[in-house]
C-alpha cells in the first residue's frame, strides 16, 4: 500500500475546503424560493448548446449545482471530494489541483453534451434542434470533476485500498477501472428511466487521465 505524507499535509487543504463551502452555499440558495431556484437552473445548470438557456460559462457553473430533490447527490460528491481530493491536493498543491479539478469538470460537461448531441441527432433534423434542446434536462453536479479526482487518486496511489460500502477492499487502480467501465456500459445502454449523466462521469475520468499522461503539455514539472 502506498502512503503519501508530504510536508505540510493538511486534513482539509485550501482548495478542497473552499470547494466544499461553495457547493454547500449554492445548494442552500436553492431553498431561498422557487423564483431563485428557477433562475439558478436556467443560468447555472448546463443546458444543451443551441438551446435558449445555454451560455458557455455553464461548463463551469454546473459543477457547483446539485439537484434540489436529491441531497444525497451533493453529500456523496462532497464526501468523495474530501476523501480523494485531500490526498491529491496535498501531493500536487492548490494551483495544480484546482486547474485539474475545473478542467475535468469542463471536459465532463463537453463529453456529456456531445453524447446528447449524437443521440438526439438520430431523431431530429437541425431545424428542430433548438426546440428539442430546450426540452433536454440540464446537467448538474460535481460528479464529472469527482471522477477526474478518482482517476488522479488511482494514478498517485494505485495500490492503496478503497473499501466498498466500508467492507469490501479493492485497490484504487482497479476501482477506477471498474467505475469507468460501469459508466461506459450504463451510458451506452441508454435506459429511459436513468437520469444519471454517465458520459459526464466517464468524460471527467478520461480528461483527467489525458491531463495526467500528457502532463508535460499542461504542467511545467512532473506530477
Amino acid at each position: 500500500m502506498n502512503y503519501y505524507r508530504p510536508t505540510g499535509f493538511s486534513a482539509l487543504p485550501t482548495v478542497v475546503k473552499n470547494l466544499l463551502i461553495i457547493n454547500g452555499l449554492v445548494f442552500l440558495f436553492l431553498f431561498a424560493g422557487m423564483d431563485i431556484r428557477i433562475w439558478m437552473m436556467k443560468h447555472l445548470a448546463l443546458w444543451m448548446p443551441g438551446g435558449e438557456y445555454f451560455i458557455p460559462t455553464q461548463y463551469v457553473t454546473y459543477q457547483f449545482m446539485h439537484s434540489f430533490s436529491d441531497p444525497f447527490h451533493l453529500l456523496f460528491n462532497m464526501f468523495a471530494l474530501w476523501m480523494f481530493g485531500t490526498m491529491v491536493e496535498n501531493v500536487w498543491g492548490p494551483k495544480r489541483f484546482l486547474t485539474y479539478y475545473l478542467v475535468c469538470g469542463i471536459g465532463a460537461g463537453v463529453v456529456q453534451n456531445l453524447a446528447q448531441l449524437v443521440y438526439l441527432s438520430n431523431f431530429v433534423g437541425w431545424v428542430d434542434w433548438q426546440v428539442l434542446a430546450n426540452q433536454v434536462p440540464p446537467t448538474v453536479g460535481a460528479s464529472g470533476a469527482i471522477y477526474g479526482l478518482l482517476a488522479a487518486y488511482g494514478y498517485l496511489f494505485p495500490d492503496s485500498r478503497i473499501y466498498i460500502y466500508f467492507v469490501v477492499p479493492i485497490k484504487a487502480k482497479y476501482f477506477v477501472m471498474i467505475l469507468m467501465a460501469i459508466s461506459l456500459i450504463s451510458g451506452l445502454s441508454n435506459n429511459p428511466g436513468d437520469n444519471v449523466a454517465h458520459f459526464a462521469h466517464l468524460g471527467g475520468a478520461v480528461v483527467g487521465l489525458i491531463m495526467i499522461f500528457g502532463r508535460k503539455l499542461f504542467f511545467r514539472n512532473r506530477f
